[in-house]
């Protein structure tokens, strides 16, 4: 049978990379626990023993695509900007960038989001997004205790206030037209959480 569908891989050209965004794009629509090899398979076009092939079942496959969007936000950390300096210009671009990762990684961190616990591999993705907030939280009091932000504001509510914000672009954000508009919205974006979610915890 001829693949009536050019935007998908040969058979024999599979790789972990490919199998791994045609996954990812069916766990965002049916769900992890939604979700079979058969369903998979289909999705792919290869046998589910090609798909064996690459990994060793599904929830490898989740493990490395809740890792992707892990490995980018905590790559975040690890920038000179949110490691050095003052802390709440390093807050703002640890705000600025891990809504650069969300756009630029929407379906990876879409799944993040979406996952519940009832595996070892989304205990584990629970646990890593935690320990991503602990960070950013440390980060804001730190701000505080500098003086550089208000100190009434609970610094963990703040942060959730904060994520909440960000991670509601899975919802709704849709990248529209060709790569520099899509690159331009998520720059406009970008700049629009950074003003609303910290303009109101600055010392006036």
């Amino acid at each position: 049978m001829v693949d009536i569908n050019p935007a998908r891989p040969r058979r024999d050209s599979y790789t972990v990379e490919t199998l791994l965004a045609v996954t990812v794009q069916v766990f965002n629509e049916r769900g992890y626990d939604g979700t079979s090899m058969e369903d998979l398979s289909r999705a792919a076009g290869i046998s589910k023993s090609s798909i064996y092939h690459h990994v060793r079942g599904k929830e490898e496959l989740l493990n490395l695509a809740v890792g992707r969007a892990l490995d980018g936000l905590f790559g975040i950390l690890d920038e000179p900007a949110a490691a050095e300096g003052p802390a709440a210009a390093r807050l703002e671009h640890v705000v600025r960038r891990t809504t650069e990762v969300l756009i630029a990684e929407l379906p990876y961190v879409t799944l993040l989001l979406r996952v519940r616990g009832n595996t070892a591999a989304e205990q584990w993705a629970l646990r890593r997004r935690r320990e991503f907030d602990h960070h950013v939280a440390e980060l804001l009091a730190a701000a505080v205790r500098s003086g550089e932000l208000r100190a009434d504001v609970d610094p963990r509510l703040a942060t959730r206030l904060i994520f909440g914000m960000i991670n509601s672009l899975v919802e709704w954000y849709r990248p529209e037209g060709d790569q520099q508009a899509a690159d331009q919205a998520a720059q406009e974006i970008a700049d629009a959480v950074v003003e609303l979610s910290l303009s109101g915890l600055r010392r006036s």
